[in-house]
């Protein structure tokens, strides 16, 4: 198999909002008033998602400089890897940190959350600590990872999933996850785990380690927004969960079911947004390339919530609540 069967795009395919691109399953138009049943919440007012690119996401929630701000997964560097090409990344491809790059788009953070260990998920996170000030969440593994990387050790936070924590107007939930796997013989691309002391600086994409996955629920005033990092998920650790909106990303043709179990589990959101689905090759300032899963992905959604509205935002759009 090449490298792409692992690395790349997880094998084949399976199965008043305000947005500058947004396309609607079900009907035209994207409001508070499509809400597929009368217990959902309403957005809130005052709530901006902005996609950074892959599964980056700026989420603001109030106005004005008191405005709180939780990023997710922030990986503005995008260096080259050839992920989505024929081979694959190739492990051995160096760490980049473009410091001058991450710098210019002013993010600002109160809670930073991390999905994942992977080069694609993790590798600016350590300098935005620094530049934010923010809280970072993490697995033990990433945070010893980022402890590597120079983070804030003040600024680390470990947690395994189960997790609440509440703010000013919002809280965060964590949710232990699961990653998908590829290939022949499926299995997570770069597994492993960085457990106890703190390990040597990693220099290639392969020592980003996935180290653990973790999910999120963000709920402002009982607005519900789920993210997933990976194209997979823990039906266990979801009990009780529902979302008003939930970012999933295409995938998962190795889990059964993936998408009309996983909007089951989460009581079919009103909201849908797709995410992890731009080639990350190309560049963030420029229009987002499909990586090849954004139409099997809307098509699963339509047929198994077809209630909920997909919302698609290009490269640093924001959809406002």
């Amino acid at each position: 198999m090449t490298r792409r069967g692992l690395l790349g795009a997880s094998a084949a395919v399976g199965a008043g909002v305000a947005a500058t691109a947004a396309t609607a399953v079900g009907t035209a138009s994207a409001g508070p008033s499509a809400r597929p049943s009368a217990d959902r919440s309403a957005p809130p007012g005052g709530l901006r998602l902005r996609w950074l690119g892959n599964n980056g996401w700026e989420i603001r929630i109030g106005a004005g400089d008191s405005a709180a701000t939780v990023l997710i997964d922030p990986w503005l560097t995008r260096f080259w890897t050839g992920t989505y090409s024929e081979a694959g990344a190739a492990p051995e491809t160096p760490i980049e940190v473009d410091t001058a790059v991450i710098d210019g788009y002013g993010l600002r953070a109160d809670q930073i959350l991390v999905t994942h260990g992977h080069y694609d998920h993790m590798t600016d996170v350590p300098h935005l600590a620094k530049t934010t000030g923010a809280t970072v969440f993490g697995t033990e593994s990433h945070v010893n990872t980022m402890r590597a990387m120079g983070a804030p050790e003040r600024q680390l936070s470990v947690v395994a999933g189960g997790e609440r924590l509440q703010y000013k107007g919002y809280s965060v939930q964590v949710v232990r996850s699961l990653h998908s796997m590829g290939g022949e013989h499926p299995r997570v691309a770069f597994a492993g785990t960085r457990p106890g002391q703190v390990p040597k600086a990693p220099e290639t994409i392969s020592d980003l380690v996935e180290g653990g996955s973790l999910s999120y629920l963000i709920s402002v005033n009982g607005f519900d927004i789920v993210n997933f990092g990976s194209s997979n998920f823990s039906e266990h650790d979801l009990e009780g969960i529902r979302a008003d909106l939930v970012m999933i990303q295409p995938g998962g043709a190795n889990v059964p079911g993936y998408v009309p179990r996983l909007l089951e589990l989460l009581g079919h959101p009103a909201y849908v947004v797709p995410t992890h689905w731009d080639d990350f090759d190309e560049p963030l300032d420029r229009p987002a390339v499909d990586w090849g899963g954004l139409d099997a992905l809307r098509d699963a959604v339509r047929k198994a919530s077809p209630k909920s509205r997909f919302v698609k935002l290009d490269h640093l759009e924001t959809l406002s609540l």
